[in-house]
């Protein structure tokens, strides 16, 4: 037996295993990545400074500030890297002018107060965190629409 063999044994890694592959994608994935949004847009900004937009004024070391804001940073280039290849331009257009007609027609319905900027600032980050759940999902839900999956052009 082989060292990979051994180790797929052990860990699971290296399996041959084809139902390791399946990648299913359910409601429930969905949620996973709409939760991941969320915590990744409202822990880097939100307008009541319990962020990391507020919490780089805290009298704390810088070290804190850059590890916290570089964590940030790789979330931010993983979820913005796959909205963009999932959704493209277009894609990426096409779902916040969705997001942003959906909170225009709750404005419209007299939900929120357009005059109160902080309202405003909460509604905006609703638009980026729907943006990016759905760019995150959509390769998924295409998949399952259409039978058709997204492959990476190798760049080089």
């Amino acid at each position: 037996m082989t060292s990979v063999s051994k180790l797929s044994i052990k860990t699971g890694f290296f399996c041959e295993d084809k139902n390791m592959a399946r990648n299913d994608f359910n409601f429930v994935s969905f949620l996973l990545r709409l939760l991941f949004a969320v915590l990744l847009v409202f822990v880097t900004y939100n307008p009541s400074s319990y962020s990391w937009a507020g919490y780089l004024n805290a009298d704390i070391a810088m070290v804190y500030k850059v590890a916290s804001g570089l964590v940030l940073l790789i979330g931010w280039v993983m979820f913005l890297r796959a909205t963009w290849n999932s959704l493209g331009a277009l894609g990426t257009i096409l779902a916040t002018a969705f997001f942003a007609v959906i909170i225009w027609l709750l404005i419209e319905w007299g939900l929120f107060n357009v005059e109160d900027s902080t309202i405003l600032q909460w509604l905006a980050l609703f638009v980026t965190v729907g943006v990016l759940a759905i760019g995150m999902s959509w390769s998924h839900v295409r998949r399952k629409i259409s039978g058709q999956y997204d492959t990476d052009e190798i760049e080089g």
